[in-house]
């Protein structure tokens, strides 16, 4: 790495706090995305908005590419500095500033571990909602970035519903409030839902005012197998018809599940079902569950389902819910792969899983599917196993956008949750339009003049 790199930034950190050694280069190379490899040139760890203001305004003077990153658990490439440049990790920004007991309101850093911030709230009796599988060490500002959702998104919606107010520094050091603490606001443009979601190309956050709610104490769990794919996606939406709102409502098939179990060693549950629905309800009062959980067995019963498996203890429920939350470990320890985060109307699921399926079969890859069914947010996991490099590389980048064509014709579109990152860029015109695009390259050119923030990012 050029020493000059280094020598720019060098006035503005302490050297612990500033690093181009190999060995942290490197560890900050990757994400969770595939195996993809990109090396920064140098790595900042500021601890405070002052100091991410001069690095960004050393970086705008030198036309110096920045990647922001968290915990770099993202799985489209999203904190992969595929530029090189300055990468700025923000696990050293990790402080609940405040919970606002009065406002049901918490004001924190960045770098705050989201399941950090669930439990410290939960102390209060006052509840986070937004629930990555990787809840344990994504970062709230890597939510932000990525509008991260979750298992219980269906009920309590995805992150851009859960951010009153965000300090930013834009990309010439300028920091700036997008919005103002409060439950409404209708004072000039939605700043802060245009940077939710916009993956570090926008501006970097370095404060966000989120929202709490009052903590539901109670929750019921359930495991309804289905020896049809088709008859567990079709019940989704029947689910809702019959006007109950779970918590959550997720979908495996049974490699998913297969997977998991082989992956934690956890065997406790036999698998002998295609597919399966894993469904919670939740309220403030333990007499609010049973009704709901009535009407939806009522809704599993027509369905064709199989015995369901009620969760009866804290133990038993976690133990499923830890199995959902590994699979797609489960599945990146099993081989190289791409995960596709697709979203269609919930209905339109069982379509959706058809082509998944057939597409797979004409082109000759295996593929594992799980995800939030509530929301029509299916993850189609697929694997490289013993595909050669050229069929990986050349001949699967048609069938992903012929997979994408099928999404877009049931009316969904291409990320519910993962964002686009770098390694959804190249089908990002399968469900947006030109006049699309580029009005957000216009915003991202308003914003970002000389193109250092995230390059690479959202636009092939």
């Amino acid at each position: 790495m050029p020493e000059s790199i280094y020598t720019l930034f060098s006035h503005v950190l302490p050297k612990e706090r500033l690093h181009d050694s190999e060995d942290i280069l490197r560890a900050h190379a990757s994400d969770e995305t595939e195996d993809l490899v990109f090396m920064p040139g140098v790595v900042a760890e500021p601890n405070s908005t002052s100091e991410v203001s001069e690095l960004l305004k050393v970086a705008f003077e030198n036309n110096i590419p920045v990647t922001a990153a968290g915990a770099r658990t993202g799985l489209s490439g999203g904190a992969l500095p595929v530029q090189g440049g300055l990468m700025i990790s923000f696990m050293k920004m990790n402080q609940i500033i405040k919970i606002d007991t009065n406002n049901h309101q918490a004001i924190v850093q960045p770098g705050v571990i989201t399941e950090v911030l669930q439990n410290e709230a939960a102390k209060h009796d006052l509840f986070y909602a937004v629930d990555p599988a990787s809840k344990g060490s994504c970062t709230i500002g890597g939510n932000i970035a990525e509008n991260s959702g979750g298992p219980r998104a269906v009920k309590y919606g995805v992150t851009k519903d859960w951010v009153l107010n965000l300090e930013v520094v834009l990309s010439d050091g300028r920091v700036i409030e997008t919005g103002a603490n409060t439950l409404k606001n209708s004072t000039g443009y939605n700043l802060t839902g245009l940077m939710v979601g916009s993956e570090g190309t926008l501006g970097i956050v370095t404060s966000a005012t989120l929202k709490l709610q009052p903590l539901p104490r109670f929750n019921a769990l359930m495991l309804a197998p289905f020896n049809s794919i088709a008859s567990a996606c079709t019940s989704v939406s029947e689910v809702f018809k019959a006007g109950v709102m779970p918590s959550a409502l997720e979908f495996m098939e049974k490699d998913a599940l297969l997977l998991a179990q082989k992956f934690t060693g956890n065997y406790d549950l036999k698998v002998v079902a295609e597919a399966y629905l894993l469904i919670e309800v939740d309220g403030f009062f333990e007499e609010d569950l049973m009704p709901q959980c009535e009407k939806i067995l009522s809704v599993l019963e027509e369905n064709n389902c199989g015995e369901v498996l009620f969760a009866t203890s804290s133990a038993e429920k976690d133990k499923l819910w830890f199995l959902r939350r590994r699979v797609g470990e489960a599945v990146k320890s099993e081989s190289v792969y791409k995960e596709e985060d697709t979203v269609v109307p919930r209905a339109e699921l069982p379509k959706l899983m058809e082509a998944v399926k057939e597409i797979g079969g004409r082109y000759d890859f295996r593929s594992i599917c799980y995800g939030h069914a509530g929301d029509g947010n299916l993850h189609i996991n697929i694997l490289k196993d013993e595909l050669s490099d050229e069929v990986w590389s050349k001949k699967l980048p048609e069938a992903i956008r012929e997979l994408f064509k099928e999404v877009a014709s049931l009316k969904g579109t291409l990320s519910g949750e993962h964002g686009i990152g770098f390694v959804q860029a190249p089908f990002l015109d399968v469900v947006l339009s030109s006049d699309q695009i580029n009005v957000m390259k216009s915003i991202k050119s308003a914003l970002d003049p000389t193109g250092i923030m995230n390059p690479g990012k959202i636009f092939s």
